[in-house]
């Protein structure tokens, strides 16, 4: 029987790959590129959340945030949680 899969989350489209990778940035500096811009959207899909702006976020917030998705995944398996490792 086949389950229907939940579509995984992108936080870096291939576009915004390829602009990293066509900037004039060394190998360190394209990797912080594309951890800040996934972080980003991971920070808005947060704020959305939470229902509160992303500059009201607070690092309290976020953590709570882990903790229950790191939850969601121990508790009903990894295609419950939003981060998909």
């Amino acid at each position: 029987m086949d389950v229907p899969q939940q579509p995984s989350t992108q936080f870096l489209t291939l576009e915004e790959s390829a602009k990293v990778d066509a900037a004039l940035l060394s190998s360190p500096e394209k990797f912080l590129a594309r951890l800040t811009i996934s972080s980003l959207k991971l920070l808005q899909h947060i704020a959305q959340e939470k229902d509160v702006a992303i500059e009201e976020l607070t690092a309290q917030q976020v953590i709570a945030w882990f903790e229950k998705d790191g939850k969601l995944r121990r508790e009903q398996g990894g295609e419950a949680a939003y981060l998909k490792w």
